[in-house]
């Protein structure tokens, strides 16, 4: 199961967490994967200097921009699940 989690922290907030997460929502419903990635909010991962959101998946931090929030999650997360099935 891959573990992700997206900053709700204040800096992260003010930079797009919500869209983030309605994003990440979406696909995940879309895609029928909530049995697959145990998704959650987090509060201050600690990196809010980056221009982006803070998001942790398997316990390793990005700086994601709102707008590529889909890419991420096809490029970063997607082949995750399909490593796990090897």
């Amino acid at each position: 199961m891959v573990k992700l989690n997206v900053c709700i922290g204040s800096a992260c907030h003010i930079k797009g967490s919500y869209n983030i997460i309605q994003t990440f929502q979406q696909l995940l419903e879309e895609r029928k994967l909530h049995d697959s990635i145990d998704f959650k909010a987090s509060f201050c991962m600690k990196s809010c200097n980056n221009s982006g959101v803070s998001i942790s998946v398997n316990g390793e931090t990005y700086d994601v921009q709102p707008e590529r929030a889909e890419g991420f999650f096809d490029e970063v997360i997607l082949p995750l699940l399909t490593a796990e099935e090897v």
